[in-house]
């Protein structure tokens, strides 16, 4: 298949936003090449009257109907308009070398016919063919250099013209496209981004939250003093999550490792989990500790909320050029319940998380795979649970 030289004008194009090239009314204004060939007409410069009559009324509904059908993406270029087109060129040829003078102007409709509907290869050439026919025509009938120059160039550029101005209003209407499907996506990129912090703010503060109102409930009677802190960590807990789902709504939500395994600490000690905390390496990235510290945020409540573990190991590590994220667990379940013990990834650098169950791994897998690391849960290496997050350095 050959290149096109312009845009296919009727490859998917959003006419309702081109009202100048909705149809073929556009070019109906271009009739106006033919008033001279009407005017012979009503002074009787044509012999006979009626066969240039004739010829004339078939020139003018080819035009139309040829016009027309360029604008329709099922009929634009089938071999029925192009046998149409021909039969418009079959029309002009014999008008124009029988009367020759203003008749010879037919070829310029004729060019924007063929502007209209043929692309590449095809058009430069009948346009080559009519703008020389014009030329030679106009020549050898009116014996006026000048006017034959004339009718060959403005039969040229009349149909080059129109085939630019198509393919420009093609683009444009891609363009306009291209911009709208962005703009929708931009909307569905922001709102799994609320959606997912959402998610993992809620789901890690309420679980704080319950752990502590049982730890309340539990005090209340034997030890009111360590009751009351914990009510009171509860009311710190609350107002943290009111301030940072403004900042997720807002999207200016920043985090780092070591306020969230602050928050796990207060967590897990209330939950009676013991943990085992080794953080090893240089400073992370800005970009490195969100990430990182969402797989942390997630870990935890998951640790809360499914798990019947009573310890935790928080392992940071840096191998060359990877940084290595492992918690660990010795708990009875799994997020995944998955009978199989062997690891399953659950997101790929090429951004292709595997499916899994859980809107907060999910979360974890998109994170990761968006600043190009992996996400892999699995049964841990005595029992337990496992998650283990790898991010490449510097990220």
């Amino acid at each position: 298949m050959k290149k096109r030289w312009w845009p296919n004008p009727n490859a998917n194009v959003d006419v309702d936003k081109l009202p100048e090239l909705t149809s073929g009314a556009a070019f109906l204004p271009w009739l106006m090449l033919t008033a001279g060939s009407v005017a012979d007409l009503i002074r009787g410069e044509v012999s006979p009257p009626w066969l240039g009559g004739a010829g004339l009324l078939a020139f003018v509904t080819l035009y139309v109907v040829v016009a027309y059908r360029a604008f329709d993406p099922r009929r634009s270029a089938n071999r029925t308009t192009l046998i149409l087109l021909a039969a418009q060129a079959a029309v002009t040829y014999p008008l124009a070398l029988a009367y020759g003078g203003s008749w010879i102007q037919l070829f310029m409709p004729l060019a924007l016919a063929c502007g209209a509907v043929l692309r590449g290869q095809h058009l430069i050439m009948a346009l080559i063919v009519l703008g020389g026919s014009a030329g030679v025509i106009s020549g050898e009938r009116d014996h006026d250099p000048l006017a034959a120059m004339i009718n060959g160039y403005g039969t040229f550029i009349s149909g080059l013209v129109t085939a630019a101005i198509i393919g420009l209003a093609a683009t444009t209407a891609e363009l306009r496209r291209t911009r709208e499907e962005l703009a929708r996506s931009a909307v569905d990129r922001e709102r799994l981004r609320f959606a997912r912090d959402l998610h993992d703010l809620l789901g890690h503060s309420m679980s704080v939250i319950v752990v502590k109102a049982e730890a309340v409930r539990r005090l209340m009677d034997r030890n009111p003093a360590q009751a009351l802190a914990q009510a009171s960590d509860i009311e710190t807990v609350g107002r943290q999550a009111l301030t940072e789902i403004r900042e997720a709504v807002s999207g200016y939500r920043e985090s780092n490792v070591a306020a969230e395994l602050d928050r796990a600490r207060s967590a897990l000690t209330t939950a009676g989990v013991t943990q085992d905390v080794q953080l090893t390496g240089p400073p992370l990235a800005p970009d490195a500790e969100t990430v990182l510290s969402w797989v942390v945020r997630e870990a935890t409540t998951n640790i809360i909320r499914h798990s019947d573990a009573t310890q935790v190991a928080i392992v940071l590590t840096h191998d060359p050029g990877r940084i290595r994220l492992e918690i660990t667990d010795n708990g009875t379940t799994s997020p995944l319940s998955s009978p199989s013990p062997s690891p399953s990834p659950l997101s790929r650098p090429t951004g292709q998380p595997a499916e899994i169950s859980g809107n907060g791994l999910k979360g974890l897998a998109e994170r990761l795979a968006e600043a190009g690391g992996t996400l892999v849960a699995q049964a841990g290496p005595c029992g337990g649970f496992q998650v283990v997050a790898e991010l490449p350095e510097p990220l």
